[in-house]
């Protein structure tokens, strides 16, 4: 029995240790950078409304998780191994997106939810991502997103306003550095798109 033991361990130890002498994948990081990725235009002459952006926005589960991921097949994702956001999406792009509409729609004028106190919210907008992902050859990011702004002054029923996008990211190259800046501007034009709702 003891020679058996000592055959098995003399016969596992060198796969354990070549096991642990692999080395892992270098850890990326990529970041939904602040700046903005285009030039911001000129604040758009406006109602005055003041928004308040719902914290609790809608994401697809692909988007959950901190490691980027690209199409894969007909309904799958695939994760890209030592690629990993900062912060996960979850939490930076309703801050991105707030971030982005006060640049278009004027300082004050859009306030990620809840709004701080004495702050007048006259519309709430909601919104929900429904896809925001590369496509298998990493050669286009597709973002599809729904949106509802309602008036909070309004004492009837009055349906809220609601808008809806659709578009695609050309990617110039397969890089992933490529593919987290795209998502980047992806939240970016969604804000153009957003703040074009009347």
């Amino acid at each position: 029995m003891k020679r058996r033991n000592m055959l098995v361990g003399a016969t596992l130890l060198p796969l354990l240790l070549a096991g642990c002498a692999t080395t892992p994948t270098p850890m990326q990081w990529y970041e939904l950078t602040s700046e903005p990725p285009e030039a911001v235009p000129s604040p758009r002459p406006g109602d005055g409304a003041v928004w308040e952006l719902s914290g609790r926005m809608q994401l697809p589960g692909a988007l959950d998780r901190d490691t980027l991921v690209v199409a894969s097949g007909a309904a799958g994702v695939l994760p890209l191994a030592g690629h990993r956001w900062v912060a996960p999406l979850r939490d930076s792009i309703p801050i991105r997106l707030a971030a982005d509409l006060a640049r278009l729609r004027g300082e004050g004028l859009v306030w990620p939810g809840p709004a701080p106190a004495g702050v007048g919210v006259t519309r709430r907008l909601r919104v929900e991502i429904d896809t925001l992902v590369a496509d298998q050859t990493r050669s286009v990011l597709r973002l599809r997103a729904r949106w509802w702004l309602s008036d909070t002054r309004s004492t009837t029923t009055t349906p809220p306003t609601t808008g809806m996008a659709d578009f695609g990211i050309d990617l110039p190259d397969r890089s992933v550095d490529t593919l987290a800046a795209a998502h980047r501007l992806a939240i970016w034009r969604l804000a153009l798109r957003i703040t074009d709702t009347p």
